[in-house]
């Protein structure tokens, strides 16, 4: 069965799986190899079946499992050659064929898919969300970005499904542990989406006509799921949305398989 599901979500680890007519990929391997595969086996798959694994950023948490994974089970990963820079180091000895190279804010074809990297604004080489096209279906992956540009706000629109970045409430990040700069960081054009700045780009994407949306990327210290919902929810409401009848909003767990839709 065609599939969509969120494997895990969070600054501790972020894996996504897609299936569609035979072609299955993971987007990131946040988490180590041995996680994924248990991720996996909750939702009924095994790494083995796996044809690739595509890559946003090069940070931890979204590519700690990514060098284990491609020798293990002989997976080619695709990334852009930013991230590929900074990837090496982590990812140990590759066989040449399985380092696949794609160009940001160019189509691909893998398989079944056709894949738009898109370019973000993330304190990373040259993170991407993606953009996928499954037959008639259309899927938005956006996390780790500061702000969502014209472009961006272009491209995802018309989407199905919508895995959207909800990082953290502005007011608790101000009053929040972390260190000074550590927050200018996270606030910043170039670190992650507020809950306030993701009801923003959805309100301006969504069309009401039964798309699902989960939110994702949640900082544990500065954001909860229940708080999240709530922020996306009001202002898509204010603005005539009505999140029981016209989309499916939800919240990513940040340790187990959650957003699992049948394509």
């Amino acid at each position: 069965m065609d599939k969509f599901a969120i494997l895990s979500s969070g600054s501790s680890g972020n894996c996504i799986f897609l299936e569609y007519k035979k072609t299955k990929i993971l987007i990131d391997a946040g988490f180590s190899a041995k996680k994924i595969e248990y991720l996996l086996g909750e939702i009924g798959k095994s790494p083995k079946e796996l044809d690739a694994i595509f890559v946003t950023h090069e940070h931890a948490d979204h590519s700690k499992g990514l060098g284990t994974l491609s020798r293990k089970h002989n997976l080619p990963i695709f990334a852009n050659q930013g991230t590929w820079k900074g990837l090496f180091n982590k990812c140990g000895k590759l066989k040449e064929e399985n380092i696949r190279l794609f160009e940001s804010n160019k189509f691909l074809s893998f398989g079944s898919m056709d894949i738009y990297p898109i370019k973000i604004h993330h304190d990373a080489n040259e993170p991407v969300g993606f953009i996928i096209y499954i037959g008639n279906k259309k899927i938005t992956i956006l996390t780790d970005t500061g702000i969502v540009d014209d472009k961006m706000a272009y491209e995802i629109k018309g989407s199905d499904i919508y895995y959207m970045e909800a990082n953290h409430d502005l007011e608790a990040l101000k009053r929040g542990p972390y260190p000074y700069p550590l927050k200018l960081r996270v606030m910043g054009n170039m670190g992650h989406l507020s809950n306030d700045q993701s009801a923003e780009a959805l309100a301006d994407a969504l069309e009401g006509k039964n798309e699902k949306v989960f939110l994702g990327h949640l900082s544990e210290t500065n954001n909860t799921p229940e708080l999240s919902r709530l922020t996306v929810d009001n202002y898509l409401r204010s603005l005539g949305l009505d999140t029981d009848k016209d989309i499916l909003l939800d919240v990513a767990d940040r340790y187990k398989p959650s957003g699992i839709v049948e394509l």
